[in-house]
């Protein structure tokens, strides 16, 4: 039960928990109080000194109301709740103080700063701030650093927040940067000038209350004020973060984080934040057909007719690929089961039981790690498959949880139990006895898709689900692609796998599949947005939408259904998805019953009626899959470069740059 306390604030009357903040009760009782070193998801440092407050009866001074509890306070005169001011003469004095410091060594950069327009220091100078200077002395200037391609520094306007190496060193789980010196000497650097290794380090622009750390590659590109802004979906793994796209005119300029506590918090990976720069490269913006071994640039009717004339009456499959939006998908199901052919979205190869919906999602919400006292992942490294999911894991590990890792020993910048790395570690496991004691505890097993690919997968997911039926766990399946949740839900499955589906086909319609390698000998029309593998391979391109250039639903690793929604244009003739596939089935005289978005949503529904419900999680009635023989493999993580998993990531040439400097400090390190 928690500890209820009345506190007055400002003469209003609010009842909180005794271990909240003063700050966090102001906030509840609608006041701001403004900060810049608090954070709510980090630490307290207490240094910055804005927040401070004044304590009716208290100390004769203000107090940091982000340091303070409330159970702290003493109460009034005859037992009245204790008294906060956060207006008072006495605060509004204090808070001056405190800007007039913070501005004696801070630059005259607003005009040509990044942050301009966004900035914590701006907001608050205007509130607390004067116009003039007292201070005549000479202002000090500190080097910047140079923390890799990523965060580009300004450090001589640090006001020392923390906030950077606080998130660091507790979210992140790297140890580079800290504080050194004292008074006027003090400044925040990286250890040894080394640059940061981590893929969320990005999140750190976001932190910086001031321009001291800005995005590198959005530099000098847009004011906030000229953006529009979107809220969409990232597709960069199958987690889901909510994302806000920032457009200029037809361009993207860059991708902020949107806060949600149930799958992202507030935090995206590297990838999510800089992969932009991949949407204007590499496009397919016209249709292409294949003559004479080369490609050449053809008409949307002449490109349709062509691939109508193409399908009719042959062995058609459809591949669905990693970032295909839920209607897309269901789209050309429609489409290729109507000519009598098949389609399948696990062009991996991982062993996903169709229809059973407790071995593709599991029963675990991304939000029960957060209450978990053991984690058991199985043949996953989330390091580089969800790097913000494993900041979640790396939270409930300094929160006392156990970590055991069946699978490569990889680091994932916590301790853990490192179980094994095959096949016999997971069957020791799931053959235990296990005690009650463990059985009460919250647990929760995650089974990644490099566990899944081999042969005997679907023994490796019996056995996985077998562990987490013993130890009364819940089960979470960890995808590695965005569209693959989505893909299952609508029944975009063959029986036997992508091996038996394309065994034999004359012509594959290939959805964004880059992953894939098809054989000669087919027919290959590819439909996707970049000119990646699979344009390679096709003899008739169909360019279709990227991500941020059409309304679109996806369903993430959890079983969430969420809106991503369109932030500007395909380039060119590029069309979206579902409305090539509608098209198309036009012209091969089985014409959709569609002619909107809407309506195909409304059919989608229909047939599954779960998608309808944006942003909850369902719940999955448990199946358990046999647990079958399994084979004598050690278990191989399903993404080893982290920086290049889809065609949108590998034409980004910050990605490319990305990439190589992981390849560069894998091999200095093997040197040493």
């Amino acid at each position: 039960m928690a500890d209820l306390k009345k506190i007055n604030i400002d003469g209003t009357v609010v009842e909180v928990d005794g271990a909240m903040t003063l700050i966090q009760a102001c906030e509840v009782a609608g006041i701001e109080i403004p900060r810049f070193c608090y954070h709510e998801r980090l630490s307290i440092a207490g240094n910055c000194r804005m927040c401070l407050v004044e304590v009716v009866g208290g100390p004769p001074k203000p107090a940091a109301s982000c340091a303070m509890q409330v159970r702290d306070l003493r109460p009034g005169p005859e037992g009245a709740p204790p008294m906060v001011k956060t207006n008072s003469p006495m605060v509004k004095k204090a808070r001056e103080g405190v800007m007039e410091f913070l501005l004696i060594n801070h630059p005259l950069d607003c005009p040509i700063c990044d942050q301009g327009g966004e900035c914590d220091l701006q907001d608050q100078a205007m509130a607390y701030g004067v116009d003039f200077s007292r201070y005549r002395e000479p202002k000090r200037a500190s080097e910047d650093l140079n923390l890799g391609p990523l965060v580009e520094t300004h450090m001589t306007r640090c006001i020392s927040c923390t906030r950077c190496v606080r998130f660091t060193t507790e979210v992140a789980g790297i140890t580079q940067m800290g504080q050194t010196g004292r008074g006027e000497d003090a400044e925040i650097t990286s250890y040894l000038n080394q640059t940061l290794d981590s893929n969320m380090q990005g999140n750190i622009i976001d932190l910086c209350p001031v321009g001291a750390l800005v995005s590198k590659p959005y530099a000098f590109t847009a004011r906030p004020w000229e953006l529009t802004k979107t809220e969409s979906i990232d597709v960069m793994d199958a987690l889901g973060s909510n994302i806000r796209v920032d457009t200029k005119g037809r361009e993207v300029m860059r991708i902020l984080p949107r806060n949600h506590d149930g799958v992202n918090e507030e935090w995206i990976s590297d990838k999510t934040r800089f992969v932009w720069d991949g949407l204007r490269r590499q496009r397919l913006d016209t249709p292409y057909i294949r003559e004479n071994g080369k490609l050449r640039k053809a008409s949307w009717p002449e490109a349709l007719s062509a691939a109508a004339a193409a399908i009719k009456g042959k062995k058609v499959v459809g591949l669905v690929g990693d970032l295909v939006p839920v209607e897309a998908a269901f789209a050309l199901k429609q489409l290729i089961e109507g000519q009598g052919g098949s389609v399948e979205c696990r062009t991996d190869g991982a062993k996903l039981p169709a229809g059973n919906r407790s071995g593709y999602v599991g029963t675990a919400s991304i939000e029960d790690i957060d209450s978990a006292d053991m984690i058991q992942i199985i043949g996953a490294d989330p390091r580089t498959e969800a790097p913000v999911l494993n900041a979640r894991i790396r939270k409930a590990w300094l929160r006392g949880a156990t970590v055991a890792l069946v699978g490569e020993a990889v680091d994932l910048t916590f301790d853990y139990i490192h179980v094994g790395n095959d096949r016999a570690a997971l069957a020791e496991l799931s053959g235990k006895t296990i005690s009650d004691e463990t059985k009460t505890k919250n647990t929760v097993v995650i089974i990644g898709q490099g566990a899944l690919r081999e042969a005997d997968g679907a023994a490796v997911l019996g056995h996985a689900m077998k562990l987490a039926e013993n130890s009364g766990s819940k089960f979470m399946v960890l995808h590695t692609a965005a569209s693959r949740v989505g893909a299952m839900d609508v029944g975009a499955t063959t029986t036997g796998g992508i091996a038996v589906a394309l065994e034999g086909a004359e012509v594959v319609y290939n959805l964004g599949a880059d992953e894939v390698e098809i054989a000669p000998g087919a027919f290959v029309i590819y439909q996707g947005s970049h000119g990646d593998r699979g344009a390679h391979r096709a003899d008739l391109i169909l360019p279709g939408a990227a991500y941020t250039e059409e309304n679109s639903l996806f369903v993430n690793t959890e079983g969430r259904p969420q809106l991503a929604m369109r932030a500007g244009f395909a380039p060119g003739q590029a069309k979206e998805n579902w409305a090539i596939l509608r098209a198309l089935s036009a012209e091969l005289g089985a014409t959709q019953p569609w002619d909107s978005l809407a309506q195909l949503r409304q059919a989608l529904v229909a047939a599954v009626p779960h998608l309808a419900q944006v942003d909850e999680v369902a719940e999955n009635e448990w199946q358990a899959v046999a647990a079958g023989s399994l084979g004598d493999a050690t278990f191989v993580p399903a993404v080893r470069d982290f920086y290049l998993t889809n065609p949108i990531a590998r034409a980004s040439a910050l990605m490319a740059e990305l990439s190589a400097n992981v390849k560069a400090r894998g091999q200095k390190l093997a040197a040493e």
